[in-house]
C-alpha cells in the first residue's frame, strides 16, 4: 500500500472530498492479514477479477473503484447481495482489497491525465498542456482543457476508439473543428464540467455517464460531445499506474481487462 500510495497520494482524495463536498472510500479494503505474493490490478473488483487471482494465486487485488463503497449492514452471499459474496470469496481465498480511486483520478500521471493524454494522441499531440482545470488539489486535479491540432469530432471521436480500444464511443456534433477540449474521466458528465467547459472555450467535451439533458446543454453551448464508456475512459490510465507499480515490485503482477465493458 506504500508504494501505491506514493504514486497516487489518499491525501489528495481526502483533500477533494473536504473541498468539494465529495465522498470516497480509497485505501486498504480488505486485510486477509496473509503475506502479498502477487498482485491482480483491476478497476473493478468482479467475481472474474477474483476467480482469476485465485487462478494465478494473486493474493492482493488493487482496483480503482472502490469494492466497498457505502455503509454495510450485514454480508451474505446470494443474488441480492453481490458485494458481500465478492467479500466473502475474497476473505475465504485470502485475498486482501486496495481500492485507488479519487487520489488516483488527481494524481499527476493518474486517470484523469492519461484521459486528456489519450484524446491529445489521438488528435496527433503527444505533449499536451494543461490551461485549465476544474477542481484543484495540492498536488492534482480533476477536468483539464487543453488545447488540440485542428481536427473534426468525428475524426477525433473514430481515433479515440483505436487509442482507447473501444468501439462503444458515441460522438455528437461531428462536424465542429476542435482545437480546445475538455475532459473528464469517469462520470464526468454534469452541468458543472460542461459549463466549466463551456467557459474555457472548448469545443467538445469528452466525459462518460451522460445524461440526455447534458448532451443538449453541451451542444446548445456551442459544443460537440464525445462520449466513452465509463470503463474505456478509467481502463487506460488504471494499466498505466498498474505498469508503473510493476516496475517497483518484485512479485508477479497481471491486468485484469473486462473486456466487453470497454
Amino acid at each position: 500500500y506504500k508504494i501505491a500510495d506514493e504514486l497516487a497520494p489518499k491525501q489528495l482524495s481526502d483533500e477533494y472530498c473536504a473541498r468539494y463536498g465529495a465522498y470516497d472510500n480509497s485505501g486498504i479494503l480488505l486485510d486477509s492479514g496473509e503475506e502479498v505474493k502477487g498482485v491482480l490490478f483491476a478497476l473493478d473488483l468482479t467475481f472474474a477479477a477474483i476467480a482469476r487471482a485465485k487462478e494465478i494465486g494473486a493474493n492482493l487485488i488493487i482496483c480503482h473503484h472502490p469494492a466497498i463503497y457505502g455503509k454495510i449492514s450485514d454480508v451474505r452471499v446470494d443474488d441480492e447481495h453481490l458485494t458481500g459474496g465478492k467479500i466473502v470469496q475474497c476473505l475465504k481465498a485470502g485475498i486482501s482489497v486496495i481500492a485507488m480511486h479519487l487520489n488516483l483520478d488527481l494524481a499527476a500521471g493518474g486517470v484523469d491525465e492519461s484521459l486528456m493524454q489519450g484524446v491529445a494522441k489521438a488528435a496527433g499531440e503527444n505533449s499536451p498542456i494543461i490551461r485549465d482545470s476544474m477542481h484543484v488539489v495540492d498536488g492534482g486535479s480533476y477536468g483539464k482543457a487543453y488545447d488540440l491540432p485542428c481536427i473534426t469530432a468525428a475524426a477525433l471521436a473514430d481515433n479515440i476508439k483505436k487509442e482507447f480500444s473501444s468501439e462503444r464511443v458515441l460522438c455528437y456534433g461531428g462536424e465542429k473543428t476542435v482545437k480546445r477540449a475538455v475532459s473528464c474521466c469517469g462520470g464526468g458528465a454534469s452541468e458543472e464540467s460542461i459549463l466549466f467547459a463551456a467557459k474555457a472555450g472548448a469545443d467538445v467535451f469528452i466525459s462518460a455517464d451522460f445524461k440526455h439533458h447534458l448532451i443538449g446543454l453541451a451542444m446548445e453551448k456551442g459544443m460537440g460531445v464525445i462520449a466513452l464508456t465509463h470503463y474505456a475512459s478509467e481502463h487506460y490510465g488504471f494499466e498505466k499506474y498498474y505498469k508503473k507499480i510493476c516496475q517497483r515490485l518484485t512479485i508477479p503482477c497481471v491486468y485484469h481487462t473486462e473486456k466487453e465493458w470497454l
